[in-house]
């Protein structure tokens, strides 16, 4: 069966002398797997349409076992991700959360969605780190994880002083605070902003500036969530590690205005 779907690529792997195997998500279908002959020969016209992160139209031939990508016509190959390390780096860790996470063939328009609106804010250089961390909170759910963030966990209040508790997976309001003696105390700006990053969609955000210090905060919760309840390790998690430890290997950009506390 011949299908025209809309996909963005999240890998492509060299598979013999002139091959490819490339894993796209695709808006229709969800994650497929496909054959794509001749993408390694630099005239062939699959060779741009299946570089990692290239946003457009692909022609897939399905049936039993790996599918055959015959054509593809790029919308957006987003140039300033291939260019840039640290919009590479962020990228390429938001295609592979979304690949570990996901299964193939399994429809789900909402991640198509955040996938697609994620890449984009990128490559108009928005924050990367501030919309990877968008990525993350957001795939919680499909990680069958499902924080409690509109109230607190033990006793439902929706007043009072709130902290983030990994035992029980959401907030606790103060009255609740001595049934976990692990918990981590939040400010109400913090609160807003992990409440922004689970239920606000990227392209309602705009631009968010947030100081550094406020995203290690809430990338420390959250991957702290995913390594407690979730057990994934990512390749490219560790790169980024490595860029945080190693700043001077980015070219100084123009800093801008900062929020958050």
């Amino acid at each position: 069966m011949l299908n025209k779907w809309e996909g963005i690529i999240l890998k492509s792997i060299p598979y013999g002398e002139a091959n490819k195997i490339v894993t796209l998500y695709t808006r229709e279908a969800g994650k497929m797997t496909a054959m794509a002959r001749g993408a390694k020969k630099p005239a062939s016209r699959l060779a741009a349409v299946t570089q990692t992160f290239t946003y457009g139209f692909y022609l897939l031939r399905t049936g039993r076992g790996m599918g055959t990508l015959e054509q593809g016509e790029p919308i957006d190959s987003m140039r300033h991700i291939r260019e840039d390390l640290e919009a590479t780096a962020y990228a390429s860790y938001i295609v592979e959360l979304i690949d570990r996470l996901t299964e193939d063939s399994g429809a789900s328009p909402n991640v198509f969605g955040l996938l697609h609106d994620a890449l984009h804010a990128i490559n108009e250089q928005y924050d990367p780190e501030a919309i990877s961390l968008f990525v993350e909170w957001k795939m919680l759910p499909v990680a069958g994880v499902h924080p409690v963030l509109h109230q607190c966990a033990n006793c439902g209040a929706t007043d009072g002083e709130f902290a983030f508790s990994f035992q029980e997976i959401g907030f606790l309001c103060h009255r609740c605070f001595a049934i976990d003696p692990y918990i981590v105390r939040i400010t109400p700006t913090q609160l807003r902003l992990i409440r922004t990053f689970f239920t606000v969609p990227i392209q309602q955000v705009g631009s968010l500036n947030l100081k550094k210090a406020t995203k290690q905060f809430m990338k420390k919760i959250v991957r702290t969530v995913y390594d407690e309840q979730v057990g994934v390790r990512l390749k490219s998690r560790s790169f980024l590690d490595q860029l945080e430890r190693t700043p001077e290997l980015l070219p100084k950009k123009e800093k801008p205005r900062e929020e958050g506390d």
